[in-house]
């Protein structure tokens, strides 16, 4: 039994190392390329990354980072594609701002109101998509796109003065009105000496992967979201209403992608604008596939891209052009998908051999 589960770790990190170790040797030939040492590269961005202020920025950026692909991965353990969580995540964001600037209620409920808000919003968004899916045969990638347009187009019909929007004396910028701080999450000093604070809401980020670790492997409904995704046929054999787990994986895909925004906006920014983050949902899916859609995994993941984005940085400084690290986020991304293939395949030679000197023991015996 112990040798099983040693062999099942090794199969389960050899995908993401390989194409870590892929995207690294695709960096290093472009660095080569460009003239520039790929060693004195990496030593400049780990130098970058010891200082404070850059570990709190890294902290910060993994945090949505972390949302963002467990919302994905909601999805993918249901063999569903949200690619939607952008659109989402920006639609909720901006809702609950508005909600949050325009109450005043003592911390916890204005809080709690904020959160429920950003929730509802992008859980119920994305239920369109499953709902689609699941009675009418539409592509959950096809609609998810197609929300992330319609939710753009609402945003920018919604951030205007006059509706949601109030104008920024000294500058162009517009924005929602600006959260109190009953509505807003205190920073954490937890990096010594420096002059930023981690975001209070990493807190939440850690609960929510504890959460969709229990929901997926210790409840019915994650057993039945998972067998769902592995064989529809099955499932329905099982008695297991496949449309009906259709639309809530969308929707708790959804509502835990409208948490993505709000660490920044109860944060730091304390109102949704214009320059508020996008993009991040993308940023999500291949979080989620190097972290093979486990909660620990993620949470790697999504470290080593914020470390990624935020020591490069440097780069400029150094003479290194910082595209480098885009060329290096993008090869990751192709190489999870040729790193899984073929752990696939060794697994399955494996357990065909395992399987084959079950039956050959097997045999010899009755014999």
């Amino acid at each position: 039994m112990a040798r099983v589960d040693v062999r099942r770790v090794l199969v389960t990190i050899a995908a993401p190392a390989l194409a870590l170790v892929l995207a690294l040797a695709i960096a290093s030939l472009a660095l080569r390329a460009s003239g520039h040492s790929p060693v004195d590269t990496a030593r400049a961005m780990v130098t970058y990354a010891r200082r404070g202020s850059t570990q709190v920025l890294i902290l910060n950026t993994a945090t949505y980072y972390y949302l963002a692909a467990v919302a994905v991965a909601i999805g993918f353990r249901m063999n569903l594609f949200n690619i939607g969580v952008d659109g989402q995540y920006r639609l909720a964001a901006l809702l609950s701002a508005a909600v949050g600037g325009a109450v005043h209620l003592p911390r916890p409920l204005h809080l709690l109101l904020i959160v429920v808000v950003a929730v509802t919003v992008g859980g119920m968004w994305a239920a369109i998509a499953g709902l689609l899916k699941a009675y009418r045969g539409v592509s959950e990638v096809i609609s998810t796109i197609m929300l992330n347009a319609i939710s753009t187009a609402v945003i920018a019909y919604l951030l205007t003065p006059g509706r949601l929007a109030v104008s920024t004396q000294g500058s162009n910028n517009i924005g929602t009105r600006l959260i109190p701080v009953s509505g807003q999450v205190p920073g954490l000093d937890l990096i010594p000496g420096a002059n930023r604070q981690v975001f209070g809401f990493i807190i939440v980020s850690a609960l929510v992967g504890i959460g969709y670790a229990v929901l997926l492997n210790r409840t019915r409904f994650g057993f039945d979201l998972r067998a769902t995704g592995r064989s529809q046929s099955a499932a329905v054999a099982s008695g297991v209403n496949v449309k009906r787990m259709v639309v809530i994986s969308m929707a708790l895909s959804g509502a835990c992608a409208g948490l993505v925004g709000l660490p920044q906006l109860l944060g730091a920014s304390y109102s949704y604008a214009l320059d508020f983050p996008t993009g991040i949902g993308f940023t999500g899916i291949a979080i989620a596939l190097l972290g093979r859609n486990h909660p620990v995994g993620i949470a790697l993941g999504a470290l080593l891209w914020s470390f990624l984005d935020q020591s490069s940085q440097i780069l400029d400084l150094e003479g290194v052009p910082k595209e480098i690290v885009t060329i290096m986020q993008g090869s990751t991304v192709l190489s999870v998908v040729v790193a899984y293939e073929l752990v696939r395949r060794y697994s399955q030679v494996l357990e065909q051999k395992r399987v084959g000197l079950a039956l050959g023991q097997t045999t010899g015996v009755t014999a």
